[in-house]
């Protein structure tokens, strides 16, 4: 898995309301498994420029950091669905340009 942005992981801490830097670590293995999760179900993503994933990926990151990541499936499955369509059209539609 590649480094976490800092801009990414002040993103995350600041949706989380984390302030200090203790947690860096531990919140960057979470943005990266969260990325690498999405990506396996989704298809690959830019998370500086797709949005719905950079949501997404911030969502789940929220349920891990607080130990509820089994419910994160069955909470956001639509829009889950929503991205891997999206992403199969986004990549459907590069290949007919």
């Amino acid at each position: 898995m590649n480094e976490v942005p800092y801009v990414l992981l002040d993103e995350v801490k600041s949706r989380l309301r984390i302030s200090h830097t203790s947690e860096d670590y531990n919140l960057e293995f979470l943005v990266k498994s969260s990325i690498d999760d999405l990506t396996k179900k989704c298809g690959v993503f830019d998370i500086e420029t797709n949005y719905q994933a950079k949501e997404l990926v911030f969502e789940r990151v929220r349920y891990a950091y607080n130990d509820s990541i089994e419910f994160f499936n069955d909470n956001f499955l639509s829009q889950i669905n929503s991205l891997s369509i999206n992403l199969i059209l986004e990549a459907q539609a590069g290949e007919v340009i």
